[in-house]
């Protein structure tokens, strides 16, 4: 991912420079895993520990030559090790994969772990903007057409649930992911025992592999990159709902705007959505890496190397974009502009033909049939749609020419946006809980 997008934690995750690292760390939990069992000299551990990670540059420079990541790696960490003769041990009895596998398990976790916790803070600031605007009275929407009255605050709560079950959706697929297979050539066994599997696992903070062959099935690899596809489409969600909030013929919701921020090189009045804007092309990047890490889960006889080119490109990328993700999407919520008042008056906009489902019902329940009820409020309806005329009068001038009477007090009442939301208390207690 291009540096502009990433966000240092996440991207030392993912910088060669750690990973040498993690290899090394790898390979070192083996030798000592040998050692402990008698398998090798007790005496090469601390030399090849002692050896610090070889630079990406010289690993590059020796790769030119065999071709092979693995190999570059250990000649060029031998040649840091002191004596050389101890590296002879390294890598005893296992193959890349182990190798590449285990250390990639500790990369996605760790890349999950930063995820997580920018995740809560997502979660958490829905739920406190959501409890902020639980009266904030606006209009509910369907297909972009004002509907009935809701609050914002009700909107918002959709949103953080669904934020949060994105998070824990999340925290399972960490779980999965987090496996450590270090069995040999086709995953047998056959020159290194599984206690050596087991010691690596528990000191990394992970399990051993179910089964593998020379690696790792990406079923589980495929369900984390789809998590995170979620929390990015989340994201989406969200920025959507401030896309649409920020258009001028709405302007109930705005980003903030920082002092001499520009929002047009040619239109000084602007001021634009751009972090939204950003967080929708962004999430594409996301959504995009499902497919082609997915179709690493069939290789041909067990084992080939096409899954290795694509997660070099869409795993880093995944993680280091849902991070930048989640801290874009939390600052948006967290400084989001909400305008009451205008939200109030949209609400209003319409002449009140945001009443018409209750008015329906008083007329159903006032003895009309559902048919004949719904003629006489659709008819007095579209004349307002049509006239701008308020509701009220064209639905009172329809009623008089069919005979119906209407109960205006209770009209009074069933015509008061608050009315319509009384119901929604047990939601946000549920919000308040939310963690």
């Amino acid at each position: 991912m291009i540096e502009r997008y990433t966000l240092p934690e996440m991207g030392r995750v993912w910088s060669d420079e750690h990973k040498y690292a993690l290899w090394c760390r790898v390979e070192t939990l083996v030798l000592e895993a040998h050692a402990a069992a008698g398998r090798v000299p007790a005496d090469v551990v601390e030399p090849v520990r002692a050896a610090p990670p070889p630079s990406p540059a010289r690993v590059a420079e020796i790769e030119e030559t065999t071709q092979h990541d693995v190999i570059a790696f250990l000649t060029a960490w031998a040649d840091n090790t002191s004596p050389r003769s101890a590296a002879a041990y390294v890598h005893h009895g296992m193959t890349s994969s182990d190798l590449l596998d285990t250390a990639l398990a500790v990369q996605l976790t760790d890349a999950t772990d930063v995820l997580l916790a920018k995740a809560d803070r997502l979660v958490a600031a829905l739920r406190d903007h959501g409890l902020k605007h639980r009266d904030t009275i606006k209009v509910g929407r369907t297909h972009g057409v004002h509907a009935e009255p809701d609050v914002w605050g009700h909107r918002v709560a959709d949103l953080a649930f669904a934020a949060a079950r994105s998070r824990d959706r999340l925290r399972e697929a960490r779980a999965r992911v987090g496996v450590v297979a270090i069995s040999g050539a086709v995953g047998t066994y056959s020159l290194i025992d599984p206690s050596v599997e087991v010691h690596v696992a528990s000191a990394l903070g992970l399990r051993p592999a179910d089964a593998s062959t020379q690696v790792v099935l990406r079923d589980s690899i495929s369900e984390w990159v789809s998590a995170l596809a979620i929390i990015a489409t989340v994201c989406e969600a969200i920025a959507l709902e401030v896309r649409h909030g920020q258009r001028t013929e709405v302007r109930e919701l705005s980003e903030a705007f920082g002092s001499g921020q520009k929002g047009s090189s040619a239109m000084p009045h602007k001021k634009n959505p751009i972090r939204s804007e950003r967080i929708a092309g962004l999430a594409r990047v996301v959504r995009a890496a499902i497919v082609p890490v997915m179709e690493g889960i069939p290789l041909w006889h067990e084992r080939d190397i096409s899954h290795s080119s694509t997660e070099r490109v869409f795993l880093p990328d995944a993680a280091i974009t849902t991070d930048y993700l989640l801290h874009l999407t939390t600052g948006l919520v967290e400084n989001l502009v909400v305008d009451a008042d205008r939200m109030r008056a949209n609400l209003e906009s319409t002449g009140g033909l945001i009443y018409t489902s209750s008015v329906l019902l008083e007329l159903v329940e006032g003895g009309l049939s559902r048919e004949d009820a719904y003629a006489l409020v659709q008819s007095a309806a579209m004349e307002t749609w049509n006239s701008g005329v308020p509701f009220r009068e064209t639905l009172r001038t329809r009623a008089a020419g069919s005979g119906v009477t209407l109960d205006e007090a209770r009209l009074d009442e069933i015509c008061r946006p608050e009315r319509y939301v009384t119901q929604l208390g047990p939601l946000f207690d549920r919000l308040a809980a939310l963690s």
